[in-house]
């Protein structure tokens, strides 16, 4: 009874979430924290799934940019969760088809997300070139998924290398933002689904002691580090 009366109240609070965005993004069309704004609305379902975000953004995070942003990816619920961690003057990077899902598709092309055709090499390079032009002349930070796909529990993914090639291309600082672990951790019928902690780095600028593929690995277990860390963390807690 829990569960329908939760998946019922979500989405007639996730669709009145969606009209406001459209509203908002239709009077200010790709503004710079329109994400900003989009992931503060769509963290606040999870209290209504029983789970508490608890995000910790380093001042020099909060306050600087812009850096190429890196995170895990561990399922669905990302929509709602590791988003609250989105700074304002971010956008993401995403699939070109997105903006023709109905209202969340039109949410994330208005937002200002850049949006690539990943079928078409050449105009994807393209993107990413126009890319580099926004975060320098803008001043805008990157949001990357670096695995390029959810995890759905088999652990931190290989990461591809976009997301780094774009900070050595503009020399824009990585951040890592990590989640602890939430697969099957949200169930529907329980009242509280226990906290999930997201914490981001300090920025790391690539320099030229590493090439690009050390730099891949060094993120990759740095972010690593970070989620076991978490994941004890969160453990810990519910001893």
């Amino acid at each position: 009874m829990l569960a329908l009366t939760r998946i019922v109240f979500i989405s007639f609070y996730f669709l009145l979430i969606n009209i406001i965005l459209i509203v908002v993004c239709l009077a200010r069309p790709f503004h710079r924290d329109n994400v900003h704004f989009v992931g503060k609305l769509y963290s606040s379902v999870a209290f209504f799934l029983g789970l508490k975000i608890e995000l910790r953004i380093p001042r020099s995070v909060a306050q600087g940019g812009p850096f190429v942003f890196i995170a895990n990816h561990q399922n669905s619920y990302d929509l709602l969760t590791i988003c609250a961690a989105a700074q304002k003057g971010t956008v993401t990077v995403g699939k070109k088809s997105l903006k023709w899902l109905p209202i969340v598709g039109w949410v994330y092309w208005l937002s200002g997300n850049i949006m690539i055709d990943r079928k078409n090499t050449g105009k994807a390079q393209d993107t990413l070139d126009g890319t580099v032009n926004k975060i320098q002349n803008r001043k805008l930070s990157v949001w990357f998924f670096p695995e390029g796909t959810r995890s759905y529990g088999r652990g931190l993914l290989p990461f591809k290398s976009g997301a780094f090639r774009l900070a050595k291309a503009c020399n824009a600082p990585i951040v890592t933002i990590a989640a602890s672990n939430l697969h099957n951790k949200i169930k529907l019928n329980r009242w509280h689904n226990g906290t999930l902690l997201i914490e981001a780095s300090e920025p790391h600028l690539m320099d030229s002691s590493k090439g690009t593929k050390a730099w891949v690995n060094y993120f990759h277990q740095q972010m690593n580090q970070q989620i076991t860390k978490l994941d004890a963390e969160v453990k810990q807690r519910n001893c």
